[in-house]
């Protein structure tokens, strides 16, 4: 096949998604206002109580808010992962999804073009976000925004995989929202989000690991470091092996000859 074909493929999903995000207003203002109602409120009360003054890497004082941001950049791809996922429930239901995975091009592929359609569309959430925040005088470095954008696509690509797992799994329009609010609450809170781990393992060690284990902890920590021009190998590594492992899983979960989209009688979907 064609290398053209390919390429028509990447680009048709791709248009797809943008036009599904443009026409959802709602969907792209509630991943606007929520994570700047979180930078108002949670600022004021977490920075008077956590103290923050010096924070590695950056070894010079920050605001709280400042700190968060890249916290609330992960809120955006986390959320814009589940949403993607939550389309694919509902084109299974439809009937589409079927009419894309009878294509020519190999099923993985079209899961991949799908997937890095998610994360593109998250880049446009993210990045209007940060020139809101700046209205609130949360300004990282200039060169901080160009650095950040890798870390942030391989933050969305690791979290649209979990999505698309979950769409793997998931048969019901109706179940996902249980299962949307199981799978985000725990990974948001459950990370450096809003707080430094050092700060964690003072309060509760056992939380401490349950954060420093949580692959979201590390899109974070390689966010938050990218945004001021530095890279957190580690971070980059769990996040990257993450990626590689949940996207793996979500095309085997999408290969009707191993069960998951088979239905109720054995017969391949």
């Amino acid at each position: 096949m064609k290398t053209i074909a390919w390429w028509y493929c990447f680009n048709g999903i791709l248009r797809r998604e943008v036009l599904r995000f443009v026409q959802q207003r709602t969907r792209f203002l509630s991943s606007l206002i929520r994570p700047m109602l979180w930078l108002v409120v949670f600022a004021a009360g977490f920075r008077a109580a956590l103290g923050i003054a010096i924070i590695p890497p950056y070894e010079t004082y920050i605001t709280y808010e400042v700190y968060i941001v890249p916290g609330l950049v992960g809120i955006i791809i986390l959320f814009n992962g589940m949403q993607s996922s939550l389309s694919m429930v509902y084109d299974r239901e439809m009937g589409s999804m079927r009419v894309l995975l009878t294509s020519p091009l190999p099923r993985w592929w079209l899961l991949m073009c799908k997937l890095v359609a998610g994360a593109i569309v998250s880049l446009f959430q993210v990045y209007a976000f940060l020139a809101m925040a700046r209205l609130f005088e949360v300004e990282p470095p200039a060169l901080g925004y160009v650095t950040a954008l890798p870390a942030i696509l391989l933050g969305a690509l690791m979290l649209g995989a979990l999505g698309l797992l979950l769409a793997s799994l998931i048969k019901q329009l109706e179940n996902f929202a249980g299962v949307m609010n199981f799978v985000v609450f725990p990974l948001f809170f459950l990370s450096s989000a809003l707080y430094p781990l050092w700060k964690m393992q003072e309060a509760n060690e056992v939380l401490y690991w349950v954060c420093a284990i949580n692959p979201f902890t590390h899109a974070i920590e390689l966010i938050r470091f990218a945004l001021y021009g530095q890279l957190n190998g580690y971070a980059l590594l769990i996040t990257a092996g993450t990626t590689l492992i949940l996207s793996v899983a979500a095309v085997l979960g999408f290969d009707p000859g191993r069960g998951i989209l088979k239905r109720n009688t054995g017969k391949p979907q």
